[in-house]
């Protein structure tokens, strides 16, 4: 049977829900519902303070209690809902998200970092998240203090100040591998860099043109996705990114490394191509997007010293500083042991999906088709399509089925791409949806290289390009 308590909060929930009770109107006073319920003040104060606890409502001193917001007020998201199986989404799945726990460090945030949120912080971070930030690098053999560390509004910011830096080595242009992540390519575009690009094929980076351009073109520096690579999965051996410190000392070239899934690893021995000798020329800019909530927008850059100033002149001209509240809630959040705990199963859980998917890819897929590679974790794998496919009318034959891929012309530079990508993404797919989409995948890319090889069809270009 209902307690009354429990009746008066059901009740105030669902008329906030359905928009009777408005964001910042205010709710009956504890007289009135005491009548209206047939209940004791007490007990009306008892469900005010359990919705106030819930972030429903909040209560002003002598005057009475309002609603924060109307659940009917939240947008119901992007078009995931309508997508039966999501292989193209980069955001992490809600239903494995800490609300709660996130909660919990917000509120402790706010007594904790009271006076810091209402006045401008400083540009390089909250000192106490950078020290746990400190702690948590030298996990991946990045001993640094947070004297070296920047708080940054999301890695697109991280990266965007690094690329905009002018670099001590006074060179002006930027090398990135090909294929890569596409923010980066836009935000290069946008703002006008010389980008050179080198290629990352199936079979590694392409060393002696690596070289090439940085022995002869001016490179200020290299953008490279070390791990779990944006779109492809692939991940640098430790000789790679032994060599690739090595080159970038022995010719002044900094490298610009995007360890954004560094927390999904699952191979305790893969340490960042900073821990190999980097310390001088590496720019290492973690992401907490992925594993944690991507509206939090925090991220961390460390940088040698002589540029951990100008880092934090051009984060202050940028944004000033990063929400206080968000960096006092991950401070917590992570010197609680929580951060941890959450990373350790976020791990364990795409490390499984991205088995289950490898597995199905070599089971299903028609000859012709393969992964570009078999990651052990992360969260993405792309499918290489034979050169003659069109990626995006595949793409969009699955979104008519209610399956979102991605083709990935976005993510070339050059005009015309080299290769023939669709990447999957496993961060919102369970284990039934992952079997069923390839086997979608599987149909319509055998259905396709019929019709491709029918007598007298003409060839069509990769992904639609002329």
């Amino acid at each position: 049977m209902t307690s009354k308590y429990e009746a008066i909060c059901a009740v105030l929930r669902q008329d906030i829900a359905e928009g009777r009770l408005a964001a910042g109107s205010k709710l009956p006073s504890i007289r009135e519902l005491s009548r209206r319920f047939a209940c004791s003040r007490n007990t009306v104060i008892h469900a005010y303070a359990k919705l106030e606890q819930e972030h429903r409502i909040y209560v002003r001193a002598k005057s009475g209690y309002y609603v924060v917001a109307s659940d009917a007020a939240v947008p119901a998201g992007d078009n995931i809902a309508r997508v039966r199986i999501d292989f193209a989404a980069a955001a992490p799945d809600a239903a494995v998200m800490p609300y709660e726990d996130f909660r919990h460090c917000m509120n402790k945030a706010v007594d904790l970092y009271k006076e810091t949120l209402f006045t401008y912080g400083d540009p390089q971070g909250l000192l106490p998240l950078r020290e746990q930030l400190s702690l948590l690098f030298r996990e991946r053999q990045i001993f640094v203090g947070p004297e070296r560390i920047v708080v940054c509004s999301g890695s697109q910011q991280a990266l965007h100040l690094l690329a905009q830096l002018p670099m001590p080595n006074g060179k002006t242009a930027i090398l990135v591998e090909e294929p890569t992540y596409a923010g980066m390519l836009r935000n290069l575009e946008l703002y006008g860099h010389s980008v050179l690009t080198v290629q990352r094929g199936p079979d590694g980076l392409d060393w002696e043109g690596l070289e090439r351009h940085f022995r002869n073109n001016g490179v200020k520096l290299f953008y490279t996705i070390p791990r779990f690579h944006n779109p492809t999965g692939a991940s640098y051996s430790a000789h790679d990114k032994q060599r690739l410190a090595e080159l970038a000392k022995r010719y002044d070239v900094f490298i610009l490394e995007d360890d954004y899934l560094a927390e999904l690893e699952t191979d305790g021995k893969a340490d960042p191509i900073y821990a190999y000798g980097g310390a001088s020329h590496v720019l290492y800019v973690h992401s907490f997007s992925k594993t944690m909530l991507p509206g939090l927008r925090l991220a961390a850059a460390v940088v040698p010293p002589q540029l951990v100033a100008p880092l934090a002149r051009y984060k202050s001209a940028a944004d000033l500083s990063t929400s206080a509240l968000s960096q006092g809630a991950l401070e917590i959040y992570i010197r609680s042991g929580l951060y941890a705990h959450h990373t350790k199963r976020m791990r364990e859980l795409y490390a499984a999906r991205m088995r289950l998917l490898n597995a199905t890819c070599r089971e299903l897929l028609p000859a012709g088709a393969a992964l570009w590679c078999e990651p052990a974790g992360g969260i993405f794998a792309s499918v290489r399509l034979p050169d003659a496919l069109d990626a995006r009318t595949l793409a969009a034959q699955l979104a008519a089925q209610g399956i979102a891929v991605l083709e990935t012309d976005r993510h070339f530079r050059s005009v015309t791409p080299r290769w023939t990508l669709i990447r999957l993404s496993v961060i919102r797919t369970d284990d039934r949806a992952i079997v069923a989409g390839v086997r979608a995948l599987a149909l319509a890319l055998a259905d396709a290289m019929r019709q491709q090889r029918k007598p007298g069809r003409p060839p069509r270009l990769r992904g639609g390009l002329l």
